[in-house]
Formats: C-alpha cells, structure tokens, sequence
C-alpha cells in the first residue's frame, strides 16, 4: 500500500486509496462522485461557438460555424450521443454555406465538441495559436470549422467537400474519472467520407495537465510533415519510412 501511495504523487488516478473496513475513505468517496458528476456536466454541456469564432478570429484566421446532421432543438444533445452516425455527417444546411477556397486548401483545421465541450473551450485555440507559432508558412490554410454535435468523421466530409489535402481535428475527448477536459487531436490525409480510424493519427490528452500545447503542436507539425512526403496518415505512416520521418 505504502508503494501505491508513493504512485499517487506522479498520477491523478486512483490508486493506494486509504480504506475503512472494507470500503474507501469518505474524502476519495466524495473525491469520485464529483469528478463523475463533473465528466457528466462536460458531456452535456453545450458548445461556446460564438466564444471560439472569436477566439479563432483574433489568430487572425478565417472561421465558420457549422452543424452536423443532428437537428437542433431542445433534445440535440441526447440525439447526438444516441445516434453517433448523425454526428459523422455535415448538416445539410451547413453544407450549403460552406465557403469555397481557389485554390483548395492544404490544411483544414475542424474543431468539435465532441464528448467534453469544456476540452474544446479551453484548449482548441490556445493549441490552434501554438501549431500556428511552428507549422511551415507552405501550407494554405482554409477556414477553421467549428462544428456543433460533431463527431470525428465529420471532418474527413469536411475535407472531402473543401478539397483539402490534409484535416486536423480538434475535438473534445470523452471524460474519465480524472480529466473532463483532455482534448484528442485527429489528423487525415487526403480526407473523404469512408476513411476509417486506421487511416489516420491521434494525439490524445492535449491539456495542461496531460501533453503541454508546445509538444502537441511540434507533434502534430511533425506528423503533418510526414504526411505531406509520404501522402498517408494512420497505420501506413506509423511504419517503414514513414515512422523514420516521425522519428527525425
């Protein structure tokens, strides 16, 4: 016990918990049920997209507000989290204000909710001005979307409709126990509807108490970088000359 006490000062997870008999201590009892109240509150919280238009804007990027296939209205959150295939879809309506870039872009940046909305609100535009801070002046970038009840497929239509050679998401990852505010960050090359999750690079627990927005940013460049010389992202990138690309 003594051992996994020690464990505690290096992680947020629960480990060497103190017990009364055969339970927890009451201080890790009400420990967890706030960090399961506060995962739940980030999961139905609702998405600031005028806070990140702006927060986009002062970057000095173009932005636009967008909307998967689920329908707004007073239960949109409870459809978004029971049909996740409508989360995967651009909104129809979205889809008819979709700005046209000439030429297309390199680089797309798309921006969800996801499953914490609070990851996003606190982390996207910060991590979005540090990739800024070291990403190659080469690349053109489109419009910064920012989708309302998205899930991660919705940037590869996204790509696909902006012909855009390369999308990385930003997108608020489902909470856990210890963090309701880790921001997953998903890169696709060449993107279009089918792609599958083999086809494209994560980054996970992008916050300030997980991976610092300096090493995620000099990451996500780095994996951007390589998939601009091997025209590939996810498993294929990740071995032969691609992993020596992302090792160098």
């Amino acid at each position: 016990m003594t051992v996994l006490r020690k464990l505690g000062a290096y992680t947020p997870a629960r480990v060497g918990l103190a017990r009364t008999g055969v339970s927890v201590g009451t201080t890790a009892q009400l420990e967890f049920q706030l960090d399961h109240a506060l995962a739940r509150d980030a999961v139905h919280a609702r998405l600031d997209v005028a806070g990140l238009l702006a927060g986009v804007e002062r970057l000095g990027l173009q932005s636009v507000a967008l909307r998967s296939a689920v329908d707004a209205g007073p239960g949109e959150r409870q459809t978004y989290l029971r049909r996740p295939d409508l989360g995967r879809q651009l909104g129809a309506s979205s889809a008819e204000i979709l700005p046209r870039n000439s030429p297309p872009p390199d680089l797309v940046f798309v921006i969800a909710d996801g499953l914490s909305a609070l990851a996003v609100e606190r982390h996207a535009v910060p991590l979005l001005a540090a990739i800024l801070g070291v990403i190659d002046s080469g690349w053109n970038l489109g419009p910064v979307c920012v989708v309302s009840q998205g899930r991660v497929a919705v940037g590869d239509e996204l790509g696909e409709r902006l012909g855009a050679r390369a999308v990385v998401m930003l997108i608020g990852e489902r909470p856990g126990l210890s963090a309701a505010d880790s921001l997953g960050v998903y890169l696709t090359w060449e993107p279009r509807v089918g792609r599958t999750d083999a086809e494209r690079n994560c980054i996970s627990n992008v916050r300030e108490e997980g991976l610092g927005y300096r090493e995620a940013a000099r990451q996500i460049v780095g994996i951007l970088e390589a998939a601009r010389r091997m025209q590939v992202t996810g498993v294929a990138l990740g071995s032969g000359d691609g992993m020596a690309l992302l090792q160098s």
